[in-house]
């Protein structure tokens, strides 16, 4: 039998590190690629950079690295053979840019490495919702009048890719309702990467509507499963979904909220404050939080100060 831990202590799978530890996630890809000056309006939104641009995705997901992440969720959430196709884009040459996604967090990870960093860099590749392909917002409503066996048929070769580039995990994020995951983690099975699963909430509810015990529970029995939480959500939701995804399914939890902020759509432009602090996920791990980060306007910063809270005990 092997062990999650090398002979220095240190593990050798991030399954094996939320079980010694918090692990800090990264923060939005979008808001750091647009602070860079790259323009995401656009319905592949941070993915076409893959094609254009891979480059500039390094770059972010370093910056996160060096402000305090341990784990870099790549930029592959609304990359999908589907979406790549609508911008003329063949079959073979999307799968290349989903490996790419990979790679680029892997090539991050190495320069940091060579600037000094020794801590453990992993990297999770994102798998969004089926509603983040068609980029109208459903990712949001879920409930698309597809069937579980057809969701899974949707994000099968996708999660088959990701899995073959060889990330640490795989991100099953932003997930609006309890068919969608249910797809996912059939989807999942035999590929020999472990996932998080998280849903997108609003107050104790899955976007779609359902109680977040119910949604929880379905991750429950699940092996290939490390951890389950939620993300893209406010952060006043976190704290009542830490607590029933530990006692729902007694797994780790993952959270990262947005910054508190409220997408106008029509204005497509962020309104209203921040209400995220760093200090709040201390008392997220006090509930079972062990992978914490940030999401949609949730910067370098923040996660500089997340390292800092946990690090602190605050």
């Amino acid at each position: 039998m092997t062990s999650d831990t090398s002979r220095s202590g240190r593990p050798h799978t991030l399954a094996g590190a939320l079980a010694s530890g918090t692990v800090v996630l990264d923060g939005g890809m979008s808001n750091q690629l647009e602070s860079a000056g790259h323009d995401l309006s656009d319905e592949l939104w941070s993915a076409r950079l893959l094609a254009e641009r891979p480059e500039a995705i390094t770059e972010a997901h370093l910056a996160y690295f060096e402000a305090g992440a341990d784990v870099a969720i790549t930029s592959s959430y609304q990359a999908t053979f589907e979406g790549f196709a609508r911008r003329g884009i063949p079959r073979e040459r999307a799968a290349g840019l989903l490996r790419l996604s990979v790679g680029s967090a892997r090539a991050a990870a190495r320069r940091a490495r060579a600037k000094g960093f020794t801590r453990p860099l992993w990297v999770a590749a994102s798998a969004g919702p089926y509603g983040a392909m068609l980029a109208d917002g459903s990712e949001y409503r879920g409930r698309y009048g597809l069937s579980v066996a057809e969701l899974e048929r949707f994000h099968r070769p996708r999660l088959e890719v990701l899995a073959a580039a060889a990330p640490d995990v795989l991100a099953l994020e932003t997930v609006p309702d309890t068919d969608e995951a249910r797809a996912l983690l059939r989807a999942v099975r035999g590929l020999g990467v472990p996932a998080w699963l998280s849903y997108s909430v609003a107050g104790d509810r899955t976007r779609a509507g359902q109680p977040l015990e119910e949604a929880f529970a379905v991750a429950a029995e699940a092996d290939e499963i490390i951890a389950v939480g939620v993300n893209c959500c406010a952060p006043e939701d976190v704290d009542g979904a830490v607590a029933t995804a530990a006692r729902v399914t007694g797994k780790p939890v993952v959270v990262y909220p947005n910054s508190g902020e409220v997408w106008d759509a029509g204005a497509r432009a962020w309104s209203g404050r921040s209400t995220f602090t760093a200090e709040q996920v201390t008392g997220w791990r006090r509930g079972g939080a062990r992978l914490v980060g940030g999401c949609c306007r949730v910067g370098p910063a923040a996660i500089t100060r997340i390292r800092q809270s946990l690090a602190s005990g605050r």
